[in-house]
């Protein structure tokens, strides 16, 4: 039996997944689950105007410790209610017992305590009781229709015991959405492809199917800079076609952190684009561009100038040569002329605690300038 409260549309969604940016896995954010460090990173993704939230449940996390996982997942929950932010629950097992059909009733019990916790729960959104199970196809057939067949026979016990909360399966790929579309409420996707024209092309061809099933689609996981798909243009395609997305996702953490997430956990952002993509706004890449001068007024010039003078002196005084790199600084970044993932305002303000190192700071300055002269204005 489907669940009751199946929304028609899921184009309006704009969800996060999330982890714990101090955990190393899902496992670990619930074994040392702390609330405030939910409570900050929850207004952090109100901040962004977020309002789905994607969390990882895992088998071996509730075996540890059922009654204080128990308490933990209300937590969550209630803190995504009060901020208006709907959760999507996606359970995780042990694929040693996955494939092990003996062993699947084992899971009952995982998922009636979850149900009972959590199904009268307001901000309870959607359950999604199997990820990517469709993934490894080419490699490992035989252990791919194992891995579907449980997505269906847990979907199956989650409509029997929530007969109120819609049900989905977030499928790796569209096709993979497609095979499950039986098993489901709400169809789930996950897309990262290299280039607009393959995110377009996925994009539409779900939303074909999803019209012919007569069932709402979204894509839950998108953003992953390691494999070409950078947030501001597979955002700017979902919001385009008019698609629901979860980017994965919200917080830099210590499992996923080198290719994904948008804040750190003190709440700095790794690259403010990400925020600004999240909240609609894109560079402009067409032809009719305005170029930076950054020389107009003759800045460059004079702080070339002025560090030249720095350097060629044997009696330099440390904290000025800080305040021309600083200077500098400000400059090769607001012009972008470097490479943003090592900030040159970084590089200088790792230089002032400590003894000075003149030595460093010539190459550093000497350095920026050699970027900043080839902009100075002749006149």
């Amino acid at each position: 039996m489907p669940g009751t409260r199946v929304p028609k549309d899921l184009s309006h969604v704009r969800g996060f997944n999330y982890q714990s940016a101090a955990t190393k896995d899902h496992t670990d954010h619930w074994l040392n689950y702390n609330p405030a460090h939910t409570d900050f990173e929850l207004d952090l993704a109100r901040r962004l105007n977020l309002d789905q939230a994607r969390v990882f449940i895992t088998y071996q996390a509730y075996a540890q410790g059922k009654e204080t996982f128990v308490g933990r997942h209300l937590h969550l929950v209630r803190a995504c209610e009060k901020r208006d932010i709907g959760v999507m629950i996606t359970m995780m097992y042990p694929p040693e017992l996955v494939q092990d059909r003996a062993c699947w009733p084992v899971f009952r019990e995982f998922a009636a305590d979850l149900t009972t916790t959590l199904s009268h729960e307001p901000a309870l959104a959607f359950w999604d009781v199997s990820n990517e199970p469709d993934y490894g196809m080419e490699r490992w057939p035989d252990v791919v229709r194992n891995k579907m067949d449980h997505a269906r026979h847990m979907a199956d016990l989650f409509h029997e015991l929530d007969t109120v909360t819609p049900v989905t399966i977030g499928a790796a790929f569209e096709p993979g959405m497609e095979a499950l579309n039986d098993a489901v409420d709400v169809l789930s996707f996950h897309d990262y492809s290299p280039t607009r024209a393959e995110i377009r092309a996925t994009l539409e061809k779900a939303k074909q199917f999803a019209a012919g099933a007569g069932k709402p689609v979204f894509d839950t996981e998108i953003g992953c800079v390691c494999r070409a798909n950078p947030y501001d243009v597979t955002l700017e395609e979902h919001m385009k076609a008019g698609m629901g997305w979860y980017i994965w996702e919200l917080m830099v953490t210590g499992q996923w952190g080198t290719v994904h997430g948008v804040f750190y956990q003190d709440g700095t952002v790794r690259d403010p684009s990400i925020a600004a993509a999240v909240l609609g706004f894109f560079r402009k890449r067409g032809p009719d561009i305005v170029p930076t001068v950054l020389d107009r007024e003759g800045h460059v010039k004079r702080i070339v100038a002025e560090s030249r003078a720095w350097l060629a002196q044997t009696d330099s005084k440390w904290e000025d040569g800080l305040y021309h790199a600083e200077e500098a600084a400000n400059l090769l970044e607001a012009g972008e002329l470097v490479p943003m993932r090592e900030l040159p305002t970084r590089e200088v303000s790792l230089m002032r605690p400590g003894q000075a190192d003149f030595s460093a700071l010539r190459a550093l300055l000497q350095r920026y300038i050699d970027i900043l002269e080839p902009h100075i204005l002749e006149k």
